[in-house]
């Protein structure tokens, strides 16, 4: 299963940056096939945990968010860069390799009690999946899970800061020390 979406995930080197090798999904995102069966995994390992709120990272996180939203009965919740959001906003700062970012999301956009699936194209170094996670936790929300089309494993640990959490990737990709 994780060859058939593998597959369709195009490596760009040097991209952002000289030493990155970035994967492009968008490729993955283009073919009927995979990109359903891609959503249709995280559908089904979600499917009857009560999740009544789906909470996506911009930018490619939307392409997924709303499918998943929509056939897990959910609401959808954008969480972006600081000064994107046009009401009022809370936010979570976290660290990167060297120095530090931060996202935000609207104040009303979880409330006590929902239950809440977290989704993201891409797990690296897990900062950002756990600060979306604080956001949601800090607003009162339960989360459920948290899944990704693809997860770097080795040297970046990003799993290791979501420890606790049912955390769903479906393409697992080692990244060399």
């Amino acid at each position: 299963m994780e060859e058939s979406l593998l597959k369709h995930i195009r490596n760009v080197p040097n991209w952002p940056k000289p030493g990155i090798q970035f994967k492009d999904i968008t490729t993955l995102c283009k073919v009927h096939t995979p990109f359903k069966e891609s959503c249709d995994r995280i559908i089904n390992h979600y499917r009857n945990k009560g999740i009544n709120k789906v909470v996506a990272i911009e930018a490619r996180g939307y392409v997924w968010g709303g499918v998943l939203a929509y056939q897990l009965g959910a609401g959808f919740v954008l969480i972006r860069k600081p000064g994107k959001l046009p009401y009022k906003t809370i936010k979570e700062t976290y660290e990167l390799e060297y120095g530090t970012d931060s996202i935000e999301m609207h104040i009303d956009a979880i409330e006590k009690g929902d239950k809440v699936l977290v989704f993201d194209d891409l797990l690296a170094t897990g900062g950002t999946a756990k600060a979306a996670c604080d956001l949601v936790e800090k607003a009162g929300g339960e989360i459920i899970g948290i899944a990704f089309v693809i997860e770097l494993t080795g040297s970046l640990h990003g799993r290791d800061k979501l420890l606790g959490y049912d955390l769903l990737s479906l393409v697992k990709i080692p990244v060399e020390e």
